[in-house]
């Protein structure tokens, strides 16, 4: 499966504080469930190169954010991406938070940014990557943040999209909703194919 299998959704509204943005089919480059995800080689927070075939016998989660989105405070102020960050380590998932916003655009974030930001949400990725140029975003096709990607330890994508399936900026919404993301891990983990591999993202556009 595709992106180009999912049904097109509407955009309705660009701003950081508003109604989400969905993420949009794209036909290059094509992301596939089922395929091996794209190799990355890029530099995280402290200055370390990072590949995916390094990762290679994990599982891996992607998890694209942006600081100054709503979208992404709604996970972080109620702690679900925390939990979730933690609960995938302790299991041994490599999680890698990615931010691929361009220096001239709000939520940038350079490596002390990007400590600063694990240091005021006591986050738990294994690394964060720098994506300034939006090379690594672009490679996985990603519009939105929030936006998730779990690959399993031979390379293969196995879930893309988005966190859950409350398209607010609520906090109050996390408890109820759907964990597309922990269910996901779960399946995976357990060495069964997962459930839901698609699902839509929503969140604030990525400005690359």
């Amino acid at each position: 499966m595709t992106r180009t299998d999912w049904p097109i959704a509407v955009v309705v509204i660009l701003g950081f504080h508003a109604g989400p943005a969905w993420a949009q089919p794209q036909q290059v480059p094509e992301i596939a469930i089922g395929k091996p995800a794209p190799e990355f080689s890029i530099m995280d927070e402290d200055g370390q190169r990072r590949r995916l075939s390094d990762y290679r016998g994990a599982h891996v989660v992607l998890e694209w954010t942006n600081r100054d989105c709503a979208f992404v405070k709604k996970h972080y102020d109620s702690s679900n991406m925390q939990s979730l960050q933690y609960d995938a380590r302790s299991r041994d998932v490599v999680w890698l938070t990615v931010t691929s916003t361009a220096p001239s655009h709000a939520g940038y974030m350079d490596g002390g940014g990007a400590q600063r930001f694990r240091n005021r949400y006591d986050a738990k990725p294994t690394s964060i990557l720098l994506d300034p140029d939006g090379r690594m975003g672009r490679q996985y096709d990603v519009e939105v943040t929030p936006e998730i990607f779990i690959i399993d330890p031979t390379g293969i994508l196995v879930y893309m999209g988005g966190m859950d399936d409350k398209a607010t900026t609520s906090v109050a919404d996390v408890d109820g909703a759907t964990d597309y993301v922990g269910n996901a891990l779960d399946d995976t983990l357990a060495g069964r194919p997962v459930s839901r591999p698609i699902t839509r993202a929503y969140g604030c556009p990525i400005v690359y």
